[in-house]
């Protein structure tokens, strides 16, 4: 009883947050071209905390025998089922059609997480990946770390690079790794501080795959931001990030190897972070080809609204209530 109560209170302190009308107004602007009649409902959710939904993705490494049950009797259900492309036995994620936050575990120096708690949107970009067994992978853009645990449930890669620019986001990366991963397994990681835009120089054809989950507007928090100076800046910066998403997805390409795939991923709705982006990179390099994802879209869009005419290399999904999962805009691409 403590601990609901306890989770109610951090719910609505969550729902205390003040929407920031600054964001909310160039969003207004901004998606109700873009998205249509879509967007009201979007809406509705981004600015409502109360209706969000968390996946639980269960660490295969430190897996206690009851938790799936107990998360069966809260009413939680596998995430992913039926015949996708690509979902290797290990990768457990649970979800449940009503909102609210399964506890969350603290970090404790030598002892594994046995869950994650994470939007299940962002679970798509690993599985549009289809990391096997012994491949070089590179995670160029890794912080926090959530599609990296995710990756290592689905298979041992030959080398994994998980890299993080930023310093205080790389010292959270290192942790979840640690969180997650046991010893002998972190051994076969390298986690670096790199600046993105120069892997591909420092490791030309190296890597098998290649997952950008790009810096971006995140548009969830970003409606939640407390300080409107912030904001502002904010908005103006963002002009400035489809540049920097094309020059990251520039060093990728260079890093994978003929015949690599790369997987492109941002947590915005905007079309200048997202389609845009990628279309413009198919223009710019002849021996990169769209790579279908439709199949994987179809087999869970029960679980997973999409905006409809994408074309087949790419998804953005975007939340509604029961389903609040993303917003998570994932491209495929391959070197040939």
């Amino acid at each position: 009883f403590l601990l609901s109560l306890k989770l109610e209170n951090k719910t609505k302190g969550k729902l205390r947050k003040q929407i920031c009308q600054v964001v909310l107004d160039h969003f207004e602007k901004q998606y109700t071209t873009e998205l249509g009649d879509a967007w009201s409902s979007v809406r509705d959710v981004l600015t409502y905390p109360l209706c969000w939904q968390y996946a639980v993705l269960l660490n295969k490494f430190s897996q206690p025998a009851e938790l799936e049950n107990t998360l069966s009797g809260k009413g939680y259900h596998p995430a992913f089922q039926g015949s996708l492309p690509y979902l290797p036995a290990s990768l457990k994620c649970y979800i449940r059609r009503t909102p609210g936050r399964f506890p969350a575990q603290k970090h404790q120096a030598g002892k594994l997480k046995e869950y994650y708690l994470l939007n299940a949107a962002s679970l798509l970009p690993v599985l549009a990946l289809e990391v096997k067994d012994g491949e070089d992978v590179l995670d160029l853009c890794a912080a926090p770390g959530g599609k990296s645990v995710a990756m290592l449930q689905c298979a041992c890669p030959g080398n994994f690079h998980c890299n993080e620019y930023d310093g205080l986001r790389s010292r959270w990366l290192k942790q979840t790794i640690e969180s997650f991963i046991p010893d002998p397994l972190i051994g076969l990681i390298t986690v670096s501080q790199l600046d993105g835009r120069q892997i591909g120089d420092l490791k030309p054809e190296f890597y098998d795959k290649v997952l950008v989950d790009a810096p971006c507007s995140n548009d969830r928090s970003w409606l939640f931001s407390s300080d409107t100076q912030q904001a502002v800046l904010r908005l103006v910066q963002r002009k400035g990030l489809s540049s920097l998403q094309f020059q990251l997805l520039r060093s990728a390409i260079k890093a994978l190897r003929p015949g690599g795939s790369l997987v492109y991923s941002t947590c915005t709705l905007s079309k200048a972070e997202n389609s845009d982006v990628i279309n413009l990179i198919l223009n710019s390099y002849s021996n990169v080809m769209p790579v279908d994802i439709s199949k994987m879209a179809k087999t869970v869009s029960q679980e997973f609204t999409f905006l409809s005419g994408m074309q087949q290399h790419e998804l953005l999904v975007l939340p509604e209530k029961g389903r609040a999962w993303g917003p998570m805009y994932v491209a495929k691409l391959k070197k040939m």
